[in-house]
């Protein structure tokens, strides 16, 4: 399929066009980790599924990632350092068409594992080496004024979960549907949120 450009995006294009990122550039490696960047947004999902959490965050946890491929999105650009902020870049590409708590979940699912390294110290211990290495990158553990501001975000539990679902994402030999099995639920909650705004 022909992917529209990121000006075109509308409620009823957004979903197919997710769907062809994943199809076209999913096989990337995911950053020294054993799956590539489908398999883990897609892990994430699926085991948020299966465990029977909110569609709120399936759904955040399947687009949790999606700012590795904001230059798919055309018109959008970050100011190039050494660190894109991919959680960043995610939750600006996507805040046109889904609710605050999904663009959360993207936005601070970096901020969330510097969060659980302060204030669960058995949360390190489930850390892969490559993500030891970004959060020494990303400012290690907050500080206990950063973890204190944490705290105030309405969201915080979901963006707590997806973390969880981003660490548990990593498994070489787990299966999972592919994007389509979850395009309905997306789809819904962008119904949901831009039928509110309108």
């Amino acid at each position: 399929m022909t992917a529209p450009g990121s000006a075109e995006l509308t409620r009823d294009t957004i979903v197919a066009f997710l769907g062809d990122i994943f199809e076209r550039c999913g096989d990337e490696e995911y950053l020294g980790e054993p799956v590539t960047m489908a398999q883990h947004m897609l892990q994430g999902a699926t085991l948020a599924e299966q465990n029977g959490l909110d569609e709120d965050i399936i759904v955040g946890a399947l687009l949790h990632d999606i700012g590795h491929f904001t230059s798919e999105f055309g018109t959008f650009s970050m100011n190039d350092t050494e660190d894109r902020h991919h959680e960043d870049a995610g939750a600006e590409v996507l805040a046109r068409f889904f609710p605050t708590v999904i663009t959360d979940c993207v936005r601070y699912h970096v901020a969330a594992k510097r969060y659980l390294c302060a204030t669960k110290p058995d949360y390190f211990k489930r850390l892969s080496e490559a993500s030891v290495h970004s959060l020494n990158l990303q400012g290690g553990p907050m500080s206990a004024e950063e973890v204190a501001e944490f705290e105030k975000n309405p969201n915080l539990n979901k963006i707590i979960q997806v973390r969880y679902l981003d660490e548990a994402g990593k498994q070489p030999d787990l299966e999972t549907p592919d994007f389509w099995h979850f395009a309905p639920m997306v789809q819904r909650i962008v119904d949901r949120h831009m039928g509110d705004m309108s």
